[in-house]
């Protein structure tokens, strides 16, 4: 099977008690060239803020999709994630003829679906998806720091950090944290 229709995978923001969950589904040529593809954890703001701009030029389609703090907290976080990877192939122009996600979950998905434990280490996709939606988010984040000041959102990138929690316990939950999550339940702001 060409890999020129094959589909990485991957999401962002699932144990963050603040803000959407994202996810990237991205196709990538075979030979595409791109240089530093790793684990998004392991590459600093800097180099994923440079190598995205990159990926989205070299890739043969990408996309994003997203999952609201509201959405986590009806459906529960599993089911808020499988919509954000959902959306973002539904948001492909191009059709994949199979799609390599990382991890051992499996979303419902029009088309044939690769589960890769630590596919964020291993396929160059998913590792360009990672990126992509790490990026993404984290921008998301800062522009909600601005919005939800207090919180230290743009630092912590809505996880539950001791300055976050401390913030929480302080001002109380804000409109974009997720209710469901026990650090968050009770807190009003």
């Amino acid at each position: 099977m060409s890999s020129a229709r094959i589909a990485g995978i991957d999401e962002v923001g699932r144990g963050c008690l603040a803000g959407p969950v994202y996810a990237a589904a991205v196709v990538l040529p075979e030979g595409h060239g791109l240089i530093g593809l790793k684990d998004s954890k392991a590459l600093s703001a800097l180099q994923r803020e440079r190598l995205a701009p990159q990926i989205a030029a070299v890739a043969l389609d990408w996309a994003i999709g997203i999952a609201s703090a509201e959405e986590i907290d009806a459906v529960n976080i599993l089911q808020a994630t499988f919509l954000a990877m959902q959306r973002a192939v539904a948001a492909l122009k191009t059709v994949p003829t199979l799609c390599l996600i990382d991890g051992s979950q499996r979303p419902r998905l029009p088309m044939p679906i690769r589960m890769v434990v630590g596919g964020d280490r291993s396929e160059d996709a998913i590792m360009a998806a990672a990126i992509i939606a790490k990026v993404a988010r984290d921008a998301e984040m800062n522009r909600l720091d601005a919005q939800f000041p207090g919180y230290g959102l743009a630092r912590h990138k809505g996880y539950g950090t001791p300055v976050h929690l401390a913030a929480l316990r302080a001002l109380g939950a804000c409109a974009v944290h997720r209710m469901s999550f026990a650090p968050c339940r009770g807190s009003s702001g």
